[in-house]
């Protein structure tokens, strides 16, 4: 019979945190990074770095973006698709992403509402169709190449600016096309029959396997968490009767319920895999480290259990006018050992090789020790390499952190 746990919320912090790769340890494989988060988000912002890049650095210091693009291109060990966002997720995992393609292409609302969109506007299935014999007859072809001769233009709600971008995108949820190739923020697109590596696992699951290892996955990421947290993580809105799955996983011993000491009202699950890494860390074998978060972070892209969690409230604020932003365009939390202490509201200048800190922000009681100032300033400067930056520039520092302006 499986026995209730009660946890803090610290141990429940330092366990996310070391499942997630953000502990100190010893630097793993690019792929076991991905591999134990699940999916990295996709995202063109690059104010500072591409968030992808952002999120790996993070655990991994100064990697080399080639060995990453290698994974991608070459050996096929991931490829881009929705997951909590739009994603980086494994190649080895298709079989859970094809149940997903399946979901969509036989979601009756959905194709409603496409159908909706071709009945109202004349030669756009002609047009699919002709994306899709371009590709077969020519391979593929970068996004901008993708043209028609009406130049037509759409503004939607799925996404606005050319009938093709939708097009696309409504071929690429369906598993039709993929992305082959990127350069930049453009996106090369090709027929996804012709991407697959020869050992792409080919198993059909159903929508109860599809939900059972999702909710696993999500847990392990999550170090552990709640059925409503599950449903936002890793394959966003895509658990098809989890709660009768969570019961059942209970009931297999797979899963241990949890309590949160400081949460006592919500239920928490913990996979029981994970069990002797939490017990390791109740018993002090904790290695706490510095480092910078991107705002997509997996660690903290649901923002109402950062809250919860880390008493860290945290919004992105690129789309705020600029004279209306608390803290900046693209700030970057402070994971300080197992807790969030501020921020930081960098800009890379690429032309000068200057990385620009903007403003630095202390949360309240925020440590104030030399060797929290120096492990900030040692995160500042290793991202600055890690961007290719010659120097740093100084703005706004909190008092106590003002040693600060002396690193880097």
């Amino acid at each position: 019979m499986t026995t209730q746990l009660t946890l803090t919320r610290q141990d429940l912090r330092r366990l996310a945190i070391t499942r997630q790769h953000l502990a100190k340890t010893e630097r793993p494989p690019m792929l076991d990074v991905i591999r134990d988060l699940g999916c990295v988000q996709l995202d063109p912002i690059r104010a500072v770095e591409r968030t992808h890049l952002l999120v790996l650095w993070s655990r991994l210091g100064n990697f080399a973006e080639a060995d990453l693009e290698t994974l991608r291109w070459q050996e096929k060990a991931l490829f881009e698709y929705w997951a909590h966002a739009a994603s980086m997720v494994l190649t080895e995992e298709y079989p859970l992403f094809a149940w997903g393609m399946r979901h969509r292409r036989d979601d009756k609302r959905r194709e409603a509402r496409y159908q909706k969109w071709f009945d109202e506007h004349p030669g756009i299935i002609e047009l699919k169709d002709h994306i899709l014999d371009r590709l077969r007859q020519e391979g593929p072809l970068f996004s901008r190449d993708i043209e028609t001769e009406d130049h037509m233009r759409y503004e939607s709600r799925w996404s606005s600016g050319r009938y093709v971008g939708v097009i696309l995108d409504y071929l690429w949820t369906n598993g039709e096309i993929l992305t082959v190739e990127r350069i930049g923020n453009q996106r090369k697109w090709g027929l996804a029959e012709g991407f697959w590596p020869d050992n792409l696992p080919q198993e059909e699951w159903t929508a109860v396997q599809a939900c059972r290892y999702a909710a696993q996955k999500a847990i392990r990421a999550l170090g552990a968490a709640t059925e409503k947290q599950i449903k936002v993580h890793y394959t966003r809105g895509m658990y098809p009767g989890l709660t009768a799955v969570l019961k059942q996983l209970v009931k297999e011993e797979t899963l241990i319920p949890v309590t949160i000491e400081e949460l006592p009202k919500e239920n928490y699950y913990l996979h029981a895999e994970d069990l002797p890494l939490l017990q390791q860390i109740q018993a002090g074998d904790w290695q706490p480290r510095t480092t910078l978060l991107s705002p997509f972070d997996n660690l903290i892209c649901d923002r109402d259990r950062t809250e919860a969690f880390w008493d860290f409230y945290y919004r992105i604020e690129i789309y705020v006018p600029a004279t209306k932003r608390e803290y900046g365009y693209y700030v970057l939390p402070i994971l300080y050992g197992d807790q969030l202490i501020g921020r930081i509201d960098p800009k890379m200048d690429r032309k000068t090789h200057t990385l620009h800190i903007q403003n630095v922000y202390a949360e309240p009681n925020a440590p104030k020790y030399k060797k929290t100032v120096r492990e900030i300033g040692q995160s500042v400067s290793s991202l600055a390499k890690f961007l290719g930056a010659k120097q740093i520039e100084w703005g706004n520092v909190p008092d106590e952190w003002a040693a600060l302006k002396q690193s880097g």
